[in-house]
């Protein structure tokens, strides 16, 4: 059977380079930990992709696509379908001075935002900083094993796992008539990443849910308590 664009599937991956059959990435925990590619701040678990219209590589798509659900399937991709081939226009040379004026140690390893872009610092050397603004996978074949765990098929299900992969927790999700209320209850913290969390969100359901005209984010916010004075 095979799915179409924009369906919503729920998937788990692991991801190695080919060369070292390294793994770089993959949605389980324990594996993660294992193979020393652990992120504290990483989500594990199933993955949402809607097929189509997720940040999702071309190679990984064109195998889901093939797959129905419980389906497991490896493969091998070339760079041109997963992170694309190495563009040494992208890799330049900067001023270890340019790093101090920011207040910032360069170091081989560390990411950082050049010119709205991550770029990755390679090496430094007597002043000289090498900044690479590839991709850490671009140029590398990859061989992916991946696992369709379920299809979500019901509106409000569709709208509940987009906003959790936004990290929100919608207290009620209706969906009606082409418009989707939400609302947030004031367990979820409003703070600065909260709200650039839920204008994604909501740009997110335009994108992927061609049905929604409307979108209504209701909030819950409650008074601070003040600490009682001993």
């Amino acid at each position: 059977m095979g799915f179409k664009d924009g369906d919503f599937v729920k998937i788990e991956y692991t991801a190695w380079r080919a060369a070292d059959q390294q793994i770089v990435y993959t949605t389980d925990e324990n594996k993660a930990k294992e193979s020393g590619v652990y992120y504290e701040n990483t989500r594990y678990g199933p993955q949402l992709v809607v097929v189509g219209k997720s940040n999702v590589i071309k190679g990984l798509y064109d195998a889901i696509k093939g797959m129905d659900v419980s389906d497991l399937k490896k493969v091998e991709l070339e760079p041109k379908d997963a992170f694309g081939d190495r563009d040494n226009n992208l890799v330049r040379v900067m001023s270890l001075a340019d790093f101090k004026k920011r207040d910032m140690v360069p170091y081989p390893g560390m990411q950082l935002d050049l010119d709205g872009v991550v770029a990755t610092v390679r090496s430094v050397t007597s002043g000289r900083v090498l900044v690479d603004a590839n991709h850490p996978l671009a140029g590398e074949k990859l061989i992916y094993e991946v696992k369709v765990v379920s299809k979500v098929e019901k509106p409000a299900d569709q709208v509940k796992e987009l906003a959790e992969s936004y990290s929100l927790k919608p207290k009620s999700i209706k969906v009606e008539n082409g418009k989707v209320e939400v609302e947030i209850g004031s367990d979820v913290e409003k703070n600065s990443e909260y709200f650039v969390n839920k204008t994604t969100f909501v740009n997110v359901i335009f994108r992927d849910m061609e049905s929604v005209q409307n979108v209504d984010v209701k909030e819950e916010f409650n008074r601070e308590k003040k600490e009682e004075k001993k």
